[in-house]
């Protein structure tokens, strides 16, 4: 019996010294599993960027989960080159706004020698959101909270009794080392371009390729005759979806026929390309029947380098993960996106043509409106497509899509840029 115990005893020892041995190495291991893989299986995400023959699209984890999300902003957003504006919005010198990207606060300014600046919206003293709606800054940023005050390049200028009363200095206080925190940005296109973490390549480089594409039949010349539009160009669409879904079907022209039926009676589905740029940063689509049908004896001036021999080409580019963009020989235009949270997107359309006559003389006011309405048609015809594919994501049985080999490829590519940034 006494024997009995003890090889019982023994028993429960070694399962003990097993089971303590296997959580330390778990314990000292996990550290090394990447946060993603704690949220989404690493088979969903490994199998998007195999050929497109065999994969399925990202798991509906990428679209439904707060989790999934916060890695997502700081992966795909605070490390990339993301636009968060227009410099056109901010047209006068210490002209400011706020703005929230994903709950991440910035100012967006221009200072007192014309320069775009953005810096994180946060007092250096107490972390107050220290702009708090737009205005023209005349000569300094004031935080409400103890008055701490920063010019339009960041530096703090005054810091009221901070060595005690009446004493607005002090030998144990270095006002330079706390200045407002600026964030690498670029202006392209009028686009405000930033990269929060400051990691990403030269913003020039990273444009390259896309800019190289273009100028076959957009020179850069002729990029800087671009106009914004006072009377009709913006226009603002909200959308109960992921933003990832607006970028998804912006690539593709395989829904043109059902979702288009007005714009595929003369831009049909056939008449369409695929864009898929390299190294991967952007994919979309390209039309080779541009031919725009608006009322009026009168025509939009065309961009005066554009080629003859090219005049029907317009291409549709999603430049990830935020933006995108359509080139024509009379117009452009810049769809950019504002994430607030996993489920829930705000679009800005920003449209712009050849100088300012036709952005915004009385001239060309009817073309501008029809063009205006054209495109608010189209982009609210999508709306509906993408927050239809946000409520499909709560199905458990659905495997993340299975693409065309085909017709995907542009979406494709979308997703393999996902995974291979989030992991």
């Amino acid at each position: 019996k006494i024997c009995l115990q003890n090889l019982f005893l023994n028993n429960i020892e070694n399962l003990l010294r097993t089971s303590f041995t296997m959580v330390r190495f778990y314990m000292e291991n996990a550290k090394d599993i990447p946060e993603i893989y704690k949220i989404v299986d690493r088979k969903k995400l490994e199998v998007v960027n195999k050929p497109i023959t065999e994969p399925h699209g990202l798991p509906n984890e990428c679209y439904i989960s707060e989790d999934y999300t916060k890695i997502e902003r700081k992966k795909l957003f605070e490390d990339k080159w993301i636009v968060v504006g227009t410099a056109s919005s901010i047209p006068n010198k210490g002209d400011a706004k706020p703005f929230n990207f994903l709950d991440l606060p910035i100012i967006i300014l221009r200072d007192k020698k014309n320069k775009i600046r953005v810096f994180h919206n946060v007092c250096s003293h107490r972390g107050y959101k220290i702009l708090q709606k737009s205005c023209n800054i005349k000569n300094a940023i004031r935080c409400p909270y103890h008055s701490w005050t920063y010019n339009t390049n960041g530096k703090l200028i005054a810091t009221p009794h901070i060595g005690g009363m009446n004493k607005h200095s002090t030998k144990d206080f270095d006002k330079s080392a706390s200045s407002l925190k600026e964030i690498r940005s670029a202006v392209w296109l009028d686009l405000i371009m930033i990269n929060i973490s400051n990691n990403e390549i030269k913003f020039e480089k990273y444009i390259k390729p896309l800019s190289d594409r273009w100028s076959k039949f957009w020179s850069e010349k002729d990029r800087e005759l671009i106009s914004h539009s006072n009377d009709f160009g913006y226009f603002q669409l909200r959308a109960n979806c992921n933003w990832k879904f607006a970028i998804e079907n912006y690539c593709e022209s395989y829904h043109l026929p059902w979702v288009h039926s007005n714009l595929n009676s003369y831009s049909k589905i056939e008449d369409h390309y695929h864009i898929q740029g390299l190294p991967n940063r952007f994919a979309g689509q390209g039309t080779t029947v541009y031919n725009p049908r608006l009322k009026g004896k009168e025509k939009f001036p065309c961009f005066p380098n554009w080629p003859k021999d090219k005049e029907h080409i317009a291409e549709y580019v999603a430049l990830f993960p935020n933006v995108m963009l359509g080139i024509h020989k009379d117009h452009y235009y810049a769809y950019w996106l504002e994430p607030v949270n996993h489920k829930y997107t705000i679009e800005h359309m920003e449209i712009y043509y050849v100088g300012d006559k036709a952005a915004n003389s009385k001239k060309f006011k009817s073309l501008r409106k029809q063009n205006h309405k054209l495109w608010k048609g189209v982009q609210s015809e999508d709306v509906n497509i993408i927050e239809g594919m946000q409520e499909g994501r709560n199905s458990p049985s659905y495997n993340g899509g299975n693409f065309s080999p085909i017709m995907d490829n542009p979406t494709h590519h979308f997703h393999k840029w996902v995974v291979t940034n989030v992991i």
